[in-house]
């Protein structure tokens, strides 16, 4: 049976609001140790596979990070070391992304949806990179959602690339990320941190140089 969609609004991320992302199920004391800390918002994470259930988002975990007082945002896992980007892999992890997102967590439509791009192989042809950001965009996009990018290292597209080639509008730069030219980043990740025995990376909003920003829910 679907999850019921959370409760919330999504909102424009106002600049410099401190977050972060974790790989690791939040419960009510660490989310609550979080928003204590003076962070605002959390994003977690979407599988690549469906059945791969390994320290992913879940409905029941999604209400108890909102509950404590922080906004939500999701992104998809990254693909292992020496992956291959391909048009028919980008529907694949995209399609599973939304899938996850509806039927597993019950993010309302119009969400942000991250992809993460990092550690390509080098010598990769830039046209397979670009094939798989675009077929990852349309099927996150066809299932209501809106689709951003993670920008991490070794992704082999120029600045211009990952800004005139790709269709995406909502950019999150890596500690490590390389830049994206034109519109610039709503998000920038830095280096990883430690809070009650939970490793993160925290984030920070900011408008783009377009002034657009990421979306999160919020109760």
């Amino acid at each position: 049976m679907p999850a019921s969609t959370l409760p919330g609004t999504i909102q424009p991320a106002p600049a410099g609001q401190l977050g972060f992302d974790v790989n690791q199920p939040l419960i009510t004391a660490t989310a609550q140790a979080f928003r204590n800390a003076g962070y605002t918002f959390c994003v977690r994470y979407v599988p690549r596979i469906l059945t791969m259930a390994a320290n992913n988002l879940t409905n029941a975990e999604a209400q108890t990070i909102l509950n404590a007082g922080l906004a939500l945002m999701a992104v998809q896992h990254a693909s292992p070391s020496g992956w291959q980007p391909t048009t028919s892999l980008g529907t694949t992890y995209g399609s599973n992304a939304a899938t996850y997102a509806s039927e597993v967590v019950g993010l309302p439509e119009g969400m942000i949806l991250w992809c993460d791009l990092e550690d390509i192989p080098k010598g990769t042809d830039t046209k397979n990179i670009i094939a798989y950001c675009q077929a990852w965009y349309y099927a996150v996009h066809a299932a209501g959602y809106v689709p951003g990018i993670y920008i991490g290292f070794n992704v082999w597209l120029t600045p211009a690339q990952l800004h005139d080639d790709i269709s995406f509008q909502h950019y999150w730069q890596a500690y490590n990320g390389s830049l994206v030219a034109t519109r610039g980043f709503q998000m920038l990740q830095h280096t990883q941190k430690t809070l009650n025995g939970i490793d993160f990376d925290p984030d920070v909003t900011q408008n783009d140089n377009l002034g657009d920003s990421a979306l999160w829910l919020s109760l």
